[in-house]
């Protein structure tokens, strides 16, 4: 093998189009990000910032990475799976929060305008994408709405073929950056009100009669590159500028949600891998006590956790290359998609919390990675559905699905479950038991915990018997199990603890101490 094919070359943003070979575009969109972050800019003193110095934004794009998304029929790259994997990883490696932008885009817009958007809209938006680096968003959650997304308020009307929206939209990322949109409303009429079901809009944010008022900026915490807020929606929209649901728009905002949610891998793993080689840098030169940190017994597990949330992670990518694809239906894949957005999201918070803890006081500086990484990854527990909340119905879905089955032994049921079957063999002696299929809603959010894990399980097996290293795949099992196996005391633990109302206010501690000898 020689040099060229071990190392790609890269070429200058200007030299990049859709026909540059993957390998080559990648390499390059790699050093691109590193001239802009360690070369022309300081990635520590950016993340201290809030949005990002246009100069920078516009070298990031220069190489036009948003056409990876896009279909080869409007001058993208085709929408590969596994390059926009590559992709994202790329770029969650230096910048979580970059990651996200693009996620965004990919996801939340240029996915679903590709499988539902009518053509002309189609290729009007995308051609703008692709010759004029713009970008996309999507704004569902409302202010007294945030996952009761289907009582959202916004209403649409129609008349003369052109959609008339109002309504108020938060918390969508790239606020005020984005040039196009993917607007939520539902159809408003005197006679019924507003519809129970739910219509998607392109919103061309620069057109006449579609801009969308920013009212509001927030302060968020953690992800500063990335602008959100209050949108006010006053907008008409041609009509040919609406989604084509294939059934209903419920089903095709599930579709679209979950396909999102299986995309969460590939914002995290090049998030992992970068937390993973910070700590082992640093517990490697890191002495204390006159020998190496990473010596010591508690930073091994600590390590070893980590290196095991990468093979999960890693597993989970060619999981989403695999079942993500736009030709799929994914509105019934809920399961699935909660299990992975969760698990997921939680190892991302843990990863960063022991990087921290590893790292120790100068963590706590803004311009440090390590505490960024903390307040960067704990909003990805909330969005697109707060974990506690997607837990809770995975156990429900698990329960409806196993009263169809006419199965309540636990083991039994996911030994014959396809998202299962590979991981549950090694888990008999936990699982084997009668699960009750009316449970509290905090024993449906910890049995949901459970499952997602098994879930995890079950794809890392799969990851193994395609060839992957076998002692990477046998410590995360390890750890999978270990976890599993605390979930399961959690989950059978009987605690039903409640907020004691209290007539007045809690009771001082003061009271309690011995009267102290004058």
């Amino acid at each position: 093998m020689n040099s060229d094919e071990t190392h790609p070359p890269f070429l200058r943003p200007e030299q990049v189009d859709s026909t540059t070979p993957f390998p080559v575009f990648l390499n390059s969109f790699k050093a691109c990000l590193k001239n802009v972050f360690h070369a022309r800019e300081d990635i520590n003193q950016l993340g201290t910032l809030r949005g990002l110095p246009p100069y920078v934004l516009r070298d990031i794009m220069a190489p036009n990475p948003l056409a990876t998304f896009i279909p080869t029929a409007y001058g993208g790259r085709g929408g590969n799976l596994q390059e926009g994997v590559a992709l994202v990883e790329a770029a969650s490696y230096e910048s979580l929060a970059l990651a996200l932008v693009f996620g965004i885009n990919w996801a939340l817009f240029i996915q679903p305008v590709t499988k539902y958007g009518q053509e002309p809209a189609r290729d009007s938006v995308f051609k703008d994408f692709v010759q004029n680096r713009k970008m996309g968003g999507l704004m569902i959650t409302e202010p007294a709405f945030g996952s009761d997304a289907l009582h959202m308020q916004s209403s649409w009307t129609e008349q003369d073929d052109r959609c008339h929206l109002r309504g108020t939209k938060h918390w969508a990322g790239l606020t005020g950056w984005a040039d196009y949109w993917l607007l939520t409303a539902r159809h408003s009429s005197e006679a019924k009100g507003l519809a129970r079901d739910i219509d998607f809009f392109i919103c061309d944010a620069n057109a006449p009669g579609q801009q969308v008022v920013v009212e509001e900026k927030f302060h968020n915490l953690g992800l500063y590159m990335i602008p959100y807020g209050r949108n006010h929606i006053d907008v008409t929209i041609p009509a040919v500028q609406r989604l084509v649901p294939h059934s209903t728009g419920i089903k095709m905002m599930l579709d679209l949600l979950h396909r999102s949610r299986l995309h969460f891998p590939a914002m995290a793993i090049g998030f992992l891998k970068r937390i993973l080689d910070e700590a082992t840098r640093h517990c490697r030169d890191r002495q204390v006590g006159g020998k190496s940190l990473r010596e010591y017994d508690q930073v091994q597990a600590r390590l070893a956790r980590l290196q095991s949330a990468v093979t999960v992670c890693s597993a989970m990518c060619v999981n989403t290359c695999e079942r993500a694809g736009i030709e799929n239906n994914l509105a019934s894949h809920g399961l699935e998609a909660n299990a992975i957005k969760t698990y997921i999201t939680d190892l991302m918070q843990e990863a960063s919390q022991s990087l921290l803890q590893l790292v120790g006081a100068k963590g706590y500086r803004l311009d440090q990675f390590a505490g960024r990484a903390v307040v960067d990854s704990r909003p990805f527990q909330i969005f697109e559905g707060s974990n506690d909340i997607l837990y809770a119905q995975i156990t429900e879905t698990m329960l409806k699905q196993m009263r169809v089955a006419k199965e309540h032994n636990l083991f039994r049921y996911l030994n014959e479950f396809e998202l299962t079957c590979r991981a549950s063999g090694r888990l008999k002696p936990l699982l084997d038991f009668e699960l009750s299929s009316s449970l509290s809603q905090r024993k449906l959010v910890e049995f949901g915990q459970l499952v997602s894990r098994i879930i995890a399980m079950n794809i890392v097996v799969k990851f193994g018997e395609r060839g992957f290293d076998n002692s990477l795949i046998d410590n995360s099992l390890v750890n999978l199990q270990q976890e599993i196996t605390a979930l399961l005391a959690s989950c059978t633990f009987d605690n039903r603890t409640a907020l004691i109302d209290l007539e007045q206010k809690h009771p001082a501690w003061q009271d309690c101490c011995t009267p102290q000898s004058t």
